[in-house]
């Protein structure tokens, strides 16, 4: 089942059971005589709001997350916490309504009803598509196009056990040698399909989507040369959980059939909190550009008469998974700046204008870069983007580079509060460092502080 069918039939799942249940809870309280109402309340102006209300907690809770061949017990439990958690906040309103309006104290016990109805009707809906998805693989439909990469016994053992329960989802289409020239092949078969070198392309030609990583102790080595070279194609990458440390702060244990795999996966923040970032991303950036939009004027002005060239600087930026896309700034530098190709920005860089000075200082040739927060291009906080010209050059010096390109790039970052600014590939270097650390840790609680320290900067005129 692809990602849009499967979110399709879990929207349409959760709108016919959680108005259900509403149905059933609104027919016992009416109905029941618990409560006597002179007027009893609406149908269906509750039954929107209410249904809008499960909307944003499911997603909040990352129900609507894709989720590959996710077994009906986890489906179950994360029903069971989200809808929990749901009740409780509507218990409190409920009992701050009632105590505001002296009703009577056995409403509030109807939720506890509601709260049952809720779990029993989501759950069976959702239990219901992951049984057809279910009985869908084992007949062979919808399974995904896999990739082993490994040549010896681990390699072997995942592989017959794959193709003996097909409802894990996978379809080995062969394997990847670590050896060169086609060495080692899996039990001694023409199953190869090259050798890593060529595993970009073998990607592509058949559409692999899974990779599962089957490596010998003496091997664990190759790992990380196995991630550099999947890192930028559009596939799911699981290893063999003996190599764990080497990924350690980027890993996710899950088990198949008794064999834990470790899904190799940047993302380290919850749906509910990826979505709360983007949704403080899009908020902050709207205020400081309506509140801002006098000082941008006078800023836009004053950049005209203090040199010649144009107001904005707009420059090819890396983001995330490697896409470019063009940064925004109010220019600081003399147009003819990188006449001669990129090079780095010194400290008292004579390039720098007159009014570019203040502007860094004062982080304001900054601000225009919310239009591409906007544009989900960006993010408050995250790793400064990069150029691709120093991206390349930084991508063959460091093999653990790929790392900083699975999360969408910020205006300011960790690094930015760490470290000073940019003058050589070595103060690249070093920041990335700190940008590995930001993405191990990443957290509303962190971008909070991030955010504090720039402000700081800011006050104080720190900047560069």
């Amino acid at each position: 089942m692809s990602k849009a069918k499967e979110k399709i039939f879990l929207f349409l799942s959760d709108f016919i059971f959680i108005n259900l249940a509403w149905i059933f809870y609104y027919y016992i309280r009416i109905e029941s005589g618990w409560i006597v109402y002179a007027n009893p309340p609406s149908f269906l102006i509750p039954l929107f709001v209410i249904y809008i209300y499960w909307l944003i907690i499911f997603s909040f809770a990352g129900l609507y997350q894709h989720w590959f061949v996710r077994s009906r017990f986890d489906e179950f439990s994360s029903v069971f916490k989200t809808v929990s958690f749901g009740c409780f906040i509507l218990f409190f309103i409920i009992f701050v309504d009632d105590y505001m309006t002296n009703a009577p104290i056995i409403s509030r016990f109807l939720i506890l009803i509601y709260w049952l109805l809720l779990v029993v009707c989501v759950s069976s809906g959702r239990i219901i598509i992951r049984s057809i998805q279910r009985n869908l693989l084992e007949k062979g439909i919808g399974l995904r196009n896999t990739l082993i990469i490994g040549d010896g016994e681990k390699a072997k053992g995942l592989k017959d056990m794959i193709e003996k329960y097909h409802q894990l989802g996978y379809k080995i289409i062969g394997s990847v040698n670590l050896k060169k020239n086609n060495e080692n092949l899996v039990n001694g078969d023409n199953e190869s399909l090259g050798s890593l070198e060529d595993i970009r392309e073998i990607i592509n030609k058949n559409e692999i989507s899974e990779i599962l990583v089957a490596l010998e102790p003496n091997e664990k080595e190759e790992l990380i040369e196995v991630i550099r070279y999947c890192s930028e194609e559009k596939v799911n990458i699981k290893i063999l959980p003996d190599m764990y440390e080497i990924v350690s702060g980027m890993a996710k244990t899950n088990q198949i059939y008794g064999v834990p795999l470790i899904e190799v996966m940047p993302d380290i923040m919850s749906p509910a909190g990826k979505l709360t970032k983007r949704l403080i991303d899009i908020t902050f950036s709207v205020i400081t550009l309506i509140l801002f939009s006098p000082v941008l004027l006078l800023v836009s002005i004053l950049i005209k008469l203090d040199s010649k060239g144009p107001v904005f600087y707009r420059q090819v930026r890396v983001g995330r998974k490697g896409k470019e896309f063009t940064m925004i700034k109010f220019r600081s530098m003399n147009p003819e700046a990188e006449e001669y190709g990129p090079e780095w920005s010194g400290e008292n860089d004579p390039r720098i204008t007159r009014m570019g000075r203040i502007l860094r200082k004062t982080y304001i040739d900054e601000i225009p870069q919310m239009i591409n927060v906007l544009k989900n291009e960006m993010s408050l906080i995250g790793p400064r983007p990069e150029r691709p010209y120093f991206v390349e050059q930084l991508k063959k010096e460091m093999p653990y580079y790929y790392k900083r390109l699975s999360v969408k790039p910020g205006i300011t970052g960790w690094a930015q509060i760490k470290h000073k600014y940019d003058t050589s590939l070595e103060d690249v270097k070093t920041k990335i460092q700190y940008d590995f650390y930001y993405i191990e840790n990443m957290s509303l609680k962190l971008d909070f502080k991030i955010m504090i320290n720039t402000i700081i900067v800011i006050l104080l005129m720190k900047g560069h």
